[in-house]
């Protein structure tokens, strides 16, 4: 059986995942569960695409992916259950698939019609598991509804470069547990257009002029401890989904902060790579 994977705004204080999970044991039986997260900030469509974009690639083939963000039938929000890149991912017409496969041509997408239909306040439930129950057991998408071509298509702002290739400009995309700013600069950007070159990246007041491998390469172990760079520090890496990271080493973000609250950095704000 497929694994069935979860990715909504929920939270856990309420019961809206608990209910989601034992009406899938119910229907199933022995099903394959996955919490991706169910702390995506309310309604953040482009959060909630970058989560499930660096996620799903992860899980085998064929697996099915609830997400339930911004999920209430709408005429412009419509239920569709969609197969790309081999999997199945079950969701309102909101623009988290248009962020998802950007860089993928769905081969499938129906506008969900199931019969006898609730139209209640809790569509993830009513419709969403339904649906992977449907497909868990073998089911196809043909069955589910019509074919349905009306994807919401948004886009994140992409970087830009100017100053005759010079100056690669960003924006703030995600924030994680760790108050980690994560931006849109992709690593193959930054090698097109650095091409080897010194730089500086500028993020509010601070000036970063090296990139790192990992969090721990910024603590260079053959000098003294008293010399060393330690938490606290500024670091900046490519993550391992390729975008470009400025983190604050071993940062809370419930005690201290992080790179979020010390730097000052929010969503879409802009993170700037100036070549020598």
């Amino acid at each position: 059986m497929p694994i069935i994977t979860l990715t909504t705004d929920f939270g856990y204080k309420d019961h809206f995942v608990g209910a989601i999970k034992g009406t899938i044991y119910k229907e199933l039986g022995d099903p394959k569960i996955v919490d991706i997260s169910h702390s995506i900030a309310p309604f953040n469509i482009q959060e909630c695409a970058y989560i499930l974009k660096n996620s799903y690639k992860n899980f085998p083939d064929g697996s099915i992916h609830i997400v339930g963000v911004d999920s209430e039938l709408s005429p412009e929000n419509q239920h569709i259950a969609v197969f790309a890149d081999n999997h199945y991912f079950i969701m309102a017409n909101n623009g988290v698939i248009g962020l998802i496969t950007s860089e993928i041509v769905p081969e499938k997408v129906v506008e969900i019609q199931l019969p006898n239909p609730v139209d209640g306040a809790f569509p993830v439930l009513d419709v969403f598991v339904k649906t992977a129950c449907h497909i868990a057991r073998g089911g196809k998408l043909e069955v589910l509804g019509r074919d349905f071509k009306d994807l919401k298509d948004l886009r994140d702002v992409k970087p830009r470069i100017s100053d005759d290739g010079n100056t690669l400009s960003g924006s703030v995309i995600y924030i994680d547990n760790y108050g980690n700013v994560v931006s849109n600069i992709e690593q193959r950007e930054f090698l097109q257009y650095g091409k080897g070159r010194p730089f500086e990246v500028l993020a509010r007041n601070k000036k970063i002029r090296q990139i790192h491998r990992k969090y721990g390469d910024i603590v260079d172990y053959k000098l003294e401890k008293s010399q060393r760079k330690s938490p606290g520090e500024i670091v900046a890496l490519f993550n391992t989904s390729g975008y470009l990271e400025i983190a604050i080493y071993k940062s809370d973000l419930n005690t201290v902060g992080g790179a979020s609250t010390l730097l000052g950095l929010d969503y879409r704000d802009t993170i700037v790579i100036n070549f020598e």
